[in-house]
């Protein structure tokens, strides 16, 4: 492992899913975050709610092994429902008692940008 002072390291926590496919393009995404080389974070990494890893917790648990002092959380949901208002709340909570030391942020949900509408036009217009 190499160490880097204040390590700050991005989680794109999406929902995961029984299909393998749905979890591979999180984890696609997270690479295409990271080609974007944003100078704010050293790493950029998936997790997941459930039913693919790592969770919320095996991924905090392995930024403190790679020495990251920092942690946002960027929930890749489109609604405030019930994961974004209680379970990755809860996730966090849990996981940051045995990451003491480590500062744990949340960003907002994606769904919460003004310029989602522009994306879902551009898509609806994307017709081949």
């Amino acid at each position: 492992h190499y160490y880097i002072n204040n390590m700050h390291i991005l989680l794109l926590v999406a929902h995961g899913s029984r299909r393998e496919e749905s979890n591979i393009e999180i984890e696609s995404l997270s690479k295409k975050i990271s080609t974007l080389e944003p100078k704010e974070f050293d790493k950029v990494m998936p997790a997941f709610l459930e039913f693919a890893s790592p969770s919320i917790p095996e991924a905090i648990k392995e930024c403190t092994e790679v020495g990251a002092t920092k942690v946002t959380i960027l929930p890749y949901f489109l609604s405030a429902g019930v994961h974004i208002t209680r379970d990755i709340p809860n996730e966090i909570i849990e996981a940051s008692e045995g990451s003491p030391g480590l500062e744990i942020k949340v960003a907002n949900y994606f769904g919460s940008r003004d310029e989602i509408a522009q994306i879902l036009l551009k898509t609806a217009l994307d017709i081949k």
